[in-house]
């Protein structure tokens, strides 16, 4: 649990500012950050996308017989498209991501770290924060906040298909209440979500496998804490956002 705490966090936001440092000196190739949005965001869009669309299905199947009962059905698009934009979406890619590409970055500078890859880097007078962290902090904030808009169309359109098949609801009048019912500022925040998701990924899995000592175990280990810290963390900062940005009316 002591990872948990303020000496954890307080770390990685100690290693999240030295790497944007790096990044606005210049030393950041682009060519290693789309490499990197390649792995995080690309190589997880189908699992992450199959999570929303299924997501999205179960709650379409679970909640159009009552709104049907209810007379409310032409609100079931407007409904699953407010649940899917503001949580479901950014919060079920982001773990995904999280899940498989999270655990790879942790596996990845961990691996570094214990054949002393790290400090072959730093002989060479590299930031070895900046030279790993950096790339892979801009590639998680850019991938996951295009994986989380893919995942939202993907899940509205899950909701549109299940809603139609379940209780006969026309696909006009499902997309009619979505446009009425939808704000533009939880697109924004889903998008501003997916951002900070990414990078929140990216420094948390980072820091775990850059804080690992020893041997190929230890490296196995790193990668199980680091699921585990990356999951609370994300859930943490939804928590914030949503308090944030969805009680200032109250």
């Amino acid at each position: 649990m002591n990872n948990l705490g303020i000496n954890f966090l307080g770390q990685c936001v100690q290693n999240f500012i030295q790497a944007m440092k790096y990044t606005f000196k210049g030393n950041v190739a682009f060519k290693s950050v789309i490499s990197q949005a390649a792995r995080i965001g690309f190589d997880s869009l189908g699992i992450s996308l199959m999570i929303v669309f299924i997501a999205a299905s179960v709650i379409a199947l679970q909640v159009s017989n009552q709104f049907l009962m209810s007379g409310a059905d032409s609100y079931i698009g407007g409904f699953l498209a407010i649940a899917l934009i503001r949580e479901i979406a950014p919060g079920f890619a982001a773990l995904a991501i999280g899940a498989r590409a999270g655990t790879a970055i942790t596996a990845q500078i961990a691996n570094m770290k214990v054949t002393s890859q790290v400090d072959a880097i730093k002989a060479l007078k590299v930031d070895p924060i900046g030279y790993y962290f950096a790339p892979r902090i801009l590639a998680g904030a850019a991938g996951v906040m295009c994986v989380v808009l893919l995942a939202e169309f993907t899940g509205i359109i899950g909701g549109m298909i299940v809603s139609y098949f379940s209780v006969g609801l026309h696909p006009n009048r499902y997309f009619n209440s979505v446009w009425l019912m939808l704000n533009t500022k939880d697109i924004y925040v889903s998008i501003l979500k997916g951002f900070l998701f990414g990078a929140i990924i990216s420094t948390v899995c980072a820091t775990v496998g850059y804080n690992t000592t020893g041997g190929a175990k230890n490296v196995g280990e790193s990668t199980t804490k680091s699921a585990i810290l990356c999951t609370i963390y994300l859930l943490m900062a939804d928590l914030l956002i949503g308090f944030l940005f969805y009680t200032s009316n109250h």
